[in-house]
């Protein structure tokens, strides 16, 4: 008798769950058929779901590992979160019209405004306050750069690299979903955006190394090494993941969305590089998903790989999504940029950086008035020097 209540309850809980994925926005919504048919007919859809050619090993989490990192966290101590908010440059729509020439500037994690060849575009423009659909995973800082979306000046198109919480927005999307004219993001994107009230004729999906034009400034959706998904206890939902070339006639960026390091870095490079500024991902890394996030040293042999010249670091500086103190990315990013011959920038967030004007690139260590007084343990176990170069 109370092994049959138990089975009940137990199928009763996992109806419940993928009721509540199924009606809760932020989840995102579910591929169409067609969509499913086009994506099948991809060179990257292998199965049921996507693939980055060579094996990519996921942090798949259990008890076990859940000890392990407790274990370490008390061992190394790290400073996960700064003990008070993050200096940034107050911005408002009058700075924003105001910016002259090819800008970037960085809102923290992987969310950038970008005008470049007279278009403005935002990239992975995740502006909320938390990055799981739960309400947990908070922002460093209470307040964006900015006071509200209201102070961004009209935007021609938001590029997203993938679906992930930390990178694609339920409540910023629903809110720019009427101010802009365009989204673009890999295969797979559509359904999420289509649920969240974005029209049809406004998204625009594309394979890896198919290319746009937008009012003169080119674009290509190139390879990275990561996975999908936004579903609970369930890693991969169907969906492309993607880095973007973003180029004109002068002037070239790199944005990296997520990605662990592969060969895809050296194909990129070679098909459109050199780069006069990359927007590198640096930060959340940790051993165990090795193959998904770059440590720092990583991050630079890609800049290296795509022929980066500026390279700008991002995935950092917003949320703590790894067991690395929060400034460990840009400190460790900075000794390798250093020994490398690297050009690194590293502007406050909101403070603009305008690319090619190499005397105007901000490198000031503001991170190190913040960094914790107390020891601060290693990363746990370094790969092989044969991985690195």
């Amino acid at each position: 008798m109370w092994l049959f209540v138990l089975i009940c309850l137990v199928v009763l809980l996992a109806v419940g769950l993928n009721l509540f994925q199924k009606l809760y926005p932020p989840f995102g919504g579910k591929p169409s058929p067609a969509d499913l048919k086009r994506y099948r007919q991809s060179p990257n859809y292998k199965g049921t779901k996507f693939e980055y050619p060579l094996e990519t090993k996921m942090f798949k989490p259990s008890p076990g590992s859940m000890i392990t990192a407790l274990r370490e966290y008390v061992q190394r101590r790290p400073q996960l979160k700064p003990d008070r908010p993050l200096p940034q440059v107050k911005l408002d729509r009058k700075t924003f019209e105001e910016l002259q020439g090819d800008t970037v500037v960085w809102f923290g994690h992987s969310a950038l405004f970008l005008q470049f060849g007279g278009v403005r575009f935002l990239l992975d423009p995740m502006l909320g306050a938390s990055t799981s659909p739960m309400g947990g995973g908070k922002r460093f800082n209470r307040e964006l750069p900015f006071g509200s979306l209201d102070e961004l000046p009209p935007i021609d198109a938001v590029i997203l690299s993938h679906d992930h919480y930390d990178h694609l927005d339920y409540g910023t999307i629903r809110q720019l979903k009427d101010r802009v004219g365009r989204f673009i993001g890999p295969l797979g994107i559509r359904c999420h955006l289509e649920r969240w009230g974005v029209a049809p004729a406004q998204i625009e999906e594309y394979d890896w190394w198919e290319e746009l034009e937008l009012q003169g400034v080119r674009l290509a959706c190139t390879p990275a090494r990561h996975f999908s998904g936004r579903r609970l206890f369930k890693q991969g939902g169907g969906g492309l993941w993607c880095s973007w070339v973003i180029a004109t006639p002068k002037k070239r960026v790199y944005f990296s969305g997520d990605s662990g390091y592969g060969p895809h870095f050296k194909e990129i490079g070679g098909k459109y590089g050199p780069f006069d500024l990359t927007l590198m991902e640096c930060g959340q890394y940790d051993d165990r998903w090795w193959d998904i996030h770059m440590r720092p040293e990583q991050t630079a042999r890609a800049h290296l790989d795509v022929r980066g010249n500026v390279l700008l670091p991002i995935h950092w500086g917003a949320f703590s999504l790894a067991m690395h103190s929060w400034y460990d990315p840009v400190r460790q990013l900075s000794m390798e940029a250093k020994q490398r011959g690297i050009p690194l920038t590293t502007p406050k967030l909101g403070e603009p950086v305008r690319i090619w004007v190499s005397e105007e690139y901000p490198t000031e260590a503001w991170w190190k008035t913040l960094e914790s007084a107390r020891k601060v343990g290693g990363f746990r176990g370094a790969r092989p020097s044969s991985t690195m170069k």
